[in-house]
This record gives structure tokens, C-alpha cells and sequence, in this order.
């Protein structure tokens, strides 16, 4: 029998890990700033300050790119949800509380610098978009009914969670500024997704850690991550209207998600591999399997349904254009 850790037992074994990888961070980390990323010879002001409102066709930004950087940055708008969980779930001491702070202000970067360029390039109608955020905010972020049924362990979830979660907007920072049509919002969301990226070497290799300490409870926590996985923008305005925008155009759909974030990390954990489960965790690794089989029969019904709807629109457009 394999031992069961509480979570302040695993916040303590485990903050040897998390402080070295603290200063893993702080060594690798880039110092960047908002305003060296956004185009300010753009903007000119609004009515209030004897300019012009915003008007749709002042926007250079398509369908798509509007729906994926609304998205994008309401997500990151929500930083104070996060961080509370963040703090409840890792604590505020030591090194746990080092990295929640950092963590945090990193983040914080992401909307300043989105929400600057956007509102200076009159990208989107600045005051639905904050709106949207007054609204989103007001919710918050916290796990549905059904995740809260799973959380046995919540520092093992939350930790399971935003590994993948950081690896999945990485992707969708990074797809949105390739549809973006500008080098200067690409070039700014590269700069996003790096942190992105780092930050999800944090958590990963914390959940590795947790996996060689405590082997099924932490398995445990990943596969029920993994078979309920949501974004964090669930509940914000038009959000199942502008995920399946994006998901149609490739900028975060289930391919992504189960061969560029679920996978890699899986691989990583070698959770397929590992020869240190019980019983147990034998039994809950052979569920997740099963999931897996399933998901993939999923991601193909959805690329079958996609590409049959983006020939029909595109034959359309064919025949308007004639």
C-alpha cells in the first residue's frame, strides 16, 4: 500500500522541488515590459477627450483574430480569481508563496499588453470589451459542481490543471497572432506565449514531482483533470460562440489539445510507462487509456465535421465570387 499524503504534507515534501524550480525560472526568465510591445503612433483619442468613438470598420482585425483575442485576453483578465486559488491551494509561504506572487505579476503583463493594443489600434469596440470584463470578472473562475466532486486533493488538481492549462494557452496565444495579419500583435503574442511556456514547465515538473512522491494520488488527479478539462474562459460573454470560431480556424481545437498538450505531457510523466502504481492506480491509468480511445475517436468526428463545413463555405464563396 502505497502512502496517502494530505495536502499540507505534500506542500511541505514537495517545497524543496518548487523552490528549485523558482530560481530555475528567475534564471531563465526574459524581463519584458507592455509598452516596448504596443504600436502607440496608432492611437489617437476617443470622443470623450474630443476625438472619435470606435466603429467596426475601423478595425484591421478579422472575424477570427477579434473572437481569439477577446478571448485570449479575458482569460487573462481574471488574474484575481487565479491568484486566489492560487494562494489557497499552494499557500502564501515560502517558496509556494514566492512563485504565486511572481507567477501573478508575469501574468498581469498579458492583459496590460493585450488591452493596450487593442485599444490602440481600435482593434475591437473598447467599451463592449470592457463590458465583457466588468461581467467575467463579477463570476470569477472556480470548478463547476461536477469538479468539485472530484477534488480530493486540491493542491494535486490545481497543480495537474495548470500544467495543462498554461500549455494550452501558450498554443492559443501563439495561433492567434499568426491570424492577427499584423507583425507587431504576432510579435507580442510570442512574447505572451514564452511566458506561457515557461510557467508550464513550473507546474510540470511540480506534478512530476508529485508523481514519484505520492505515484496513484497524483495519477488520481491528472486523469480526472484530463477527462474534464475546461478553460478557464468558460462563462465569460459569447465564449461557446467564439471557441467554436476558433476551434473551426485552428487556433485551439481537440486536435491541439490531445496531441499538443494532453500527450506531450503524459510522455513526460511516462504515465504509461511507470511501473510504481498500485493496484489502484494500475486500474484508474487503464480508465484514463480508455478516455484517451475515446477522445480520439471524438477529435476525428470533429475534423470530418470541420472540413465538411469549410468545403461548403468555401464552394459558396465560389459561387458568390462568380
Amino acid at each position: 500500500m502505497l502512502k496517502q499524503l494530505t495536502d499540507p504534507q505534500m506542500l511541505r515534501d514537495l517545497e524543496p522541488i518548487a523552490e528549485a524550480n523558482v530560481h530555475r525560472h528567475l534564471s531563465v526568465a526574459v524581463e519584458w515590459h507592455p509598452h516596448d510591445y504596443v504600436p502607440w503612433d496608432r492611437g489617437r483619442n476617443f470622443a470623450n477627450m474630443g476625438g472619435v468613438d470606435w466603429a467596426p470598420e475601423q478595425s484591421q482585425l478579422s472575424a477570427v483574430a477579434k473572437a481569439a483575442m477577446i478571448t485570449n485576453l479575458l482569460t487573462e483578465d481574471n488574474l484575481p480569481s487565479y491568484h486566489h486559488h492560487a494562494a489557497q491551494n499552494f499557500s502564501l509561504d515560502g517558496a509556494w508563496g514566492t512563485w504565486v506572487g511572481r507567477w501573478t505579476a508575469e501574468e498581469n503583463r498579458h492583459g496590460i499588453a493585450i488591452r493596450d493594443y487593442l485599444v490602440v489600434t481600435r482593434g475591437v469596440d473598447p467599451v463592449a470589451l470592457d463590458r465583457a470584463r466588468m461581467e467575467h470578472l463579477t463570476k470569477g473562475f472556480g470548478p463547476t459542481a461536477e469538479e468539485e466532486t472530484l477534488r480530493k486533493a486540491d493542491f494535486l488538481v490545481s497543480v495537474a490543471y495548470v500544467t495543462f492549462q498554461e500549455l494550452a494557452t501558450r498554443i492559443s496565444h501563439r495561433n492567434t497572432g499568426k491570424v492577427c495579419n499584423d507583425p507587431i500583435a504576432d510579435r507580442m503574442l510570442q512574447r505572451i506565449a514564452a511566458d506561457e511556456n515557461l510557467h508550464m514547465i513550473f507546474y510540470r515538473n511540480i506534478c512530476s514531482a508529485a508523481l514519484d512522491l505520492v505515484p496513484d494520488q497524483a495519477l488520481e488527479a491528472v486523469a480526472d483533470v484530463i477527462e474534464n478539462f475546461r478553460m478557464p474562459g468558460q462563462g465569460m460573454p459569447n465564449f461557446r460562440r467564439n471557441g467554436v470560431l476558433m476551434a473551426k480556424h485552428g487556433i485551439y481545437d481537440p486536435r491541439q489539445h490531445l496531441d499538443d498538450v494532453v500527450t506531450p505531457n503524459l510522455r513526460k510523466w511516462r504515465i504509461f510507462e511507470r511501473d510504481d502504481f498500485t493496484s489502484r492506480g494500475e486500474q484508474r491509468r487503464e480508465q484514463l487509456a480508455a478516455y484517451l480511445e475515446d477522445f480520439q475517436r471524438r477529435v476525428l468526428k470533429f475534423e470530418e465535421q470541420r472540413d465538411r463545413l469549410l468545403a461548403l463555405q468555401a464552394r459558396k464563396e465560389a459561387s458568390r465570387a462568380v
